[in-house]
């Protein structure tokens, strides 16, 4: 649902997808947040939003989370809404960005931060933990997928027993996961493959 340099292939943007995403559960219910309409943003569907939250919420109150490809920001918005403490949705691209920040201030949503920044290049910055980490590039870039949670693993983004959710194409199976990293849940749904991961101990 999100944004960063894309290759040209993969599949295309459902024409389908609205101008606005609803949030599904929690103290901001039935609120809508206005997607802007660009090239590699591609909101995660309703019926995945809903698995893939029925999976977290035991995981959720005060979590702190970090979406790299954030786009509308539905996914870090809906971790607020359910109880997450933090925030972090990192979008490179400026329109996009403004519209997230102009959706979290219509919420009131303090607990939230917007980095205008590249994903990639973010993760190579100053490390900061998280309990839950969302990972979503455009399917045009799929490679990102392995780039960041090779990033994740090696410089110490996640907490002990932390989360990575990775959304991709459903044909990019088996994910490519970095050492001592487990499949916690997995579907898929239509061009869609949804992945909640957990990072074991590291062995020294």
């Amino acid at each position: 649902m999100k944004s960063r340099r894309a290759k040209q292939s993969g599949p295309p943007r459902a024409a389908a997808y609205p101008g606005r995403v609803r949030i599904i559960a929690g103290k901001w219910r039935g609120r809508y947040l206005d997607v802007t309409d660009m090239p590699g943003l591609r909101p995660t569907p309703n019926r995945v939003r809903e698995t893939l939250f029925n999976w977290l919420t035991p995981f959720l109150p005060g979590a702190a989370c970090l979406d790299l490809f954030a786009g509308s920001g539905a996914l870090c918005i809906e971790s607020l809404s359910r109880g997450a403490g933090h925030a972090v949705m990192v979008e490179r691209q400026r329109p996009a960005a403004d519209l997230l920040r102009r959706n979290l201030e219509q919420l009131g949503a303090d607990a939230a931060e917007v980095v205008e920044a590249d994903a990639v290049d973010y993760l190579a910055g100053a490390v900061s933990p998280m309990d839950i980490i969302f990972v979503d590039p455009p399917f045009a870039s799929d490679d990102l997928i392995p780039v960041c949670m090779r990033t994740i693993a090696e410089r110490g983004w996640l907490k002990p027993g932390a989360l990575v959710y990775v959304e991709a194409p459903a044909t990019l199976a088996p994910l490519p996961l970095p050492p001592r990293w487990e499949t916690v849940k997995h579907k898929a749904t239509g061009q869609v493959g949804y992945h909640l991961l957990r990072a074991g101990p590291v062995v020294p």
